[in-house]
């Protein structure tokens, strides 16, 4: 049985080519001057299991998920972190006593790219738009810097309501339609793929004030729907190219018990 040679990770998905991931984590271990391979792992959409399986009896290490397999890595991991269990998603594998783990790091990942971007949350009016699995795996670190309260928008209100309803007990989140949104945010936080087709969320700039910020969770070469209607209506704007970096940072902090230096890494990527 074939078995890799040295410290093996990878990130597994479908699509793939377009991963950024490699770059990243090749960055992080010259930090380090750690010895490791990483990989990108295309995988048919009806084979996830069987390629975990694979990789683990070839001695891989641990493995990132991206679309559209992160419900089911959460499905697969025997051990799961609090904020995975949460999100009912999972971005981050590996395997230890002879068992699956599995996290979820987007959502500290984009906390720590709103305080890279000296964004505060605390005590803040906070509206996420959205609420599929991008935005599950977000809220319970978002929530843990204690926002004055979190709305969670949404085409569909029943989507919203489910979601808004696993933290009832907080008794800061609320859930509404785009269209019913009647009050200002400090910050808006853009968990769709809408921009992705060059289109925003139906939601008015009567939800800014002068000093709301925008953040989209996606990002490309240019700048995304989100964060071109943000600099319209001349307000900070950022896209997640960022979060990207951060929350594959305390994925290699989770491997290899080592915290990467993330500003050098964004920097390059923006080049």
């Amino acid at each position: 049985m074939y078995q890799y040679q040295k410290d093996t990770y990878a990130v597994m998905g479908n699509p793939i080519a377009h991963s950024k991931s490699p770059l990243i984590h090749r960055l992080f271990a010259e930090q380090s001057q750690d010895s490791l391979d990483y990989l990108a792992l295309y995988v048919p959409e009806d084979s996830f299991s069987a390629a975990v399986a694979q990789f683990r009896a070839a001695k891989g290490q641990g493995l990132n998920i991206t679309v559209p397999f992160k419900q089911q890595a959460w499905q697969l991991a025997e051990v799961r972190s609090e904020r995975a269990e949460l999100a009912g998603a999972v971005n981050t594998l590996w395997f230890s006593d002879g068992q699956i783990h599995g996290d979820n790091t987007d959502g500290i990942g984009l906390v720590q790219d709103l305080k890279n971007h000296q964004v505060e949350l605390k005590a803040k009016r906070v509206l996420v738009l959205g609420a599929g699995g991008a935005v599950r795996g977000v809220l319970q670190p978002l929530l843990a810097e204690k926002p004055a309260s979190l709305t969670i928008a949404n085409r569909s209100i029943e989507k919203a309501e489910n979601l808004a309803a696993q933290y009832q007990d907080t008794g800061k989140v609320v859930s509404s339609t785009y269209e019913a949104l009647s009050q200002t945010y400090d910050v808006i936080i853009n968990g769709t793929s809408l921009g992705l087709q060059g289109q925003i969320p139906n939601i008015s700039a009567a939800q800014l004030h002068a000093d709301s910020c925008l953040y989209d969770m996606f990002y490309s070469s240019e700048d995304t729907a989100f964060v071109t209607w943000g600099k319209e209506n001349n307000v900070e704007a950022h896209d997640g190219l960022g979060m990207l970096v951060e929350q594959a940072a305390a994925a290699f902090k989770i491997w290899r018990r080592t915290q990467p230096e993330t500003a050098p890494v964004i920097a390059e990527l923006r080049k």
